[in-house]
């Protein structure tokens, strides 16, 4: 138990780490280690505070990069997981089967409720498994996460199967991380303590928390727009209304941009535009992308936030990670709407946001750029590039590919009537009939399967073409035999009537034959 020392609390100095209102040293205290209080010049008021002495606090280590390159079969190493399942009897009994069966020890388990952003990410998972699995697999309420522990790294043979197993089984799950068991130091990690034990511990004077992010209501943002064509000012008129934004382009968007509140850069002041800008926004077509990243000067984009919104995000993020540099954060997102999709009203109320925080370095000015579709109630899915590819990529081809299909030689005309599905049919031809060509290039030529789609294509529509003809066909051929069959039913008919006819005679003769006799 720290409380400040007094002789820092009466000297007078004015010290960085001020206190929020109404604490003061003397009613004020943290639980933390010896180290934080050597650190940070604290006194000691007691130790070993806990009601049972076999508790401990478990502290862990976070970074981007994994350190399980540095475990070998000489260093036991623990692993943990998250996920979450099915809700049918024995899901959890059959996900702890995939570690038993392998033996694979745990050393703990629990549930925990699962966070907003997690469910949106299994409702937008269950919506684009289509209407026969929505209704098969609805989603409850309330879900739970499972926190998994297990004795073995993720690298290991048995671990990779086990958990290969699991995600057949689990509707979600992500690997936390991997590390040594019983609290060793391995890697990059071990030897910058190692450095640290040259220096003697300092105080630091740069810890503040006279306020929190949320106190002044959210930071204000330079928010800088790279093409402001129809989405780049769809985006404009949204983030204006709380944020400063800028927009350029290589035609002159004056007018645009006065309209939405946007100020207007030409290109030749490109350096003027960036230094005030603290997040850019990349809104150029996806063919052009690449070309727009490497025309930037890559010394006015450090310390920035730059974000992607093309429709295939896993290239650009490529693109990003190569050319910025490593001071640069990055997001990578997929705004599921746009100018034609978000009706009549302009409301983003309940439509889709794809994100991934590719690299962030700022989380108060990467949370405040989300915020603004958080506020405008979208609905937040996080998932990296890779996985929204997998998803959506070829929804999205498949979709503008029908609707450019119909959308021309007006095959779809208007009329006083119209029935549900036709009516769907229409909406996706205007959806998509408000892109342009350039963004539908870009879908094909980044997606990998788009090539064997519109072959699919083909070959669904020769394959009806077929099955119409042999309908056809099958259809006339059984007319005419039916004509054939009618015509030798009439013929041998009128065989029949001649046979009775004339044996119908034949009797009628003898008969007065006879009475003649008589």
């Amino acid at each position: 138990l720290l409380q400040e020392s007094n002789a820092d609390s009466k000297s007078g100095k004015t010290s960085k780490r001020s206190l929020p209102d109404k604490c003061t040293p003397a009613n004020t205290a943290a639980i933390a280690s010896d180290l934080a209080g050597v650190t940070y010049k604290m006194n000691t008021l007691d130790r070993e505070i806990e009601d049972d002495s076999s508790n401990f606090t478990r502290f862990l280590l976070l970074g981007r990069s994994s350190i399980s390159q540095y475990l070998n079969n000489k260093i036991p190493a623990k692993t943990s997981i998250v996920f979450t399942l099915p809700n049918i009897p024995g899901a959890l009994y059959k996900a702890l089967a995939c570690f038993s069966l392998r033996d694979i020890d745990f050393s703990k388990i629990e549930s925990r409720p699962t966070s907003a952003s997690l469910m949106n990410y299994l409702k937008f998972k269950n919506e684009q498994l289509g209407k026969k699995a929505r209704n098969q697999a609805d989603l409850p309420r309330f879900r739970h996460c499972f926190y998994l522990d297990f004795m073995a790294s993720e690298l290991d043979e048995n671990a990779q199967n086990a958990l290969h197993h699991l995600k057949e089984q689990a509707e979600f799950c992500r690997i936390l991380g991997s590390y040594p068991q019983k609290s060793k130091l391995v890697g990059p990690v071990r030897n910058e303590v190692e450095e640290s034990k040259l220096y003697n511990v300092e105080s630091r004077d740069d810890v503040t928390m006279s306020k929190l992010p949320s106190d002044d209501g959210g930071m204000q943002l330079n928010v800088g727009i790279i093409g402001y064509g129809a989405f780049g000012q769809f985006l404009g008129s949204e983030f204006s209304k709380r944020h400063k934004v800028r927009c350029i382009d290589e035609v002159d968007k004056s007018k645009e941009a006065e309209a939405t509140g946007a100020e207007y850069f030409p290109m030749f002041e490109l350096e003027s535009f960036l230094k005030e800008t603290d997040v850019l926004i990349i809104a150029v077509q996806m063919i052009d992308f690449e070309a727009a990243i490497t025309s930037l000067p890559k010394d006015l984009l450090d310390n920035k936030l730059v974000v992607e919104i093309c429709p295939l995000s896993s290239k650009p993020k490529a693109i990003l990670i190569e050319k910025l540099p490593l001071g640069t954060d990055i997001i990578s997102s997929n705004l599921m709407f746009g100018p034609k999709t978000s009706g009549a009203d302009k409301s983003w109320d309940g439509q889709p946001v794809i994100y991934e925080k590719v690299r962030i370095r700022n989380d108060r000015r990467a949370d405040a750029f989300l915020n603004v579709f958080d506020r405008a109630r979208c609905q937040m899915v996080e998932m990296t590039a890779e996985q929204q590819d997998a998803q959506t990529s070829d929804a999205e081809f498949v979709t503008h590919l029908t609707g450019r299909l119909l959308g021309s030689g007006k095959m779809l005309p208007l009329t006083p009537v119209t029935s549900r599905e036709y009516a769907a049919l229409c909406d996706v031809t205007d959806m998509t009939s408000g892109d342009t060509f350039d963004l539908f290039y870009g879908m094909y030529k980044f997606n990998p399967r788009a090539k064997k789609h519109i072959a699919n294509l083909r070959e669904n529509l020769a394959k009806v073409e077929r099955q119409l003809a042999g309908k056809e066909a099958f259809l006339a051929a059984k007319a005419e035999l039916q004509n054939s069959d009618r015509q030798k039913l009439i013929a041998e008919c009128r065989q029949l009537l001649h046979e009775v006819a004339r044996k119908g005679v034949q009797p009628s003769s003898a008969s007065e034959k006879d009475s003649n006799k008589k």
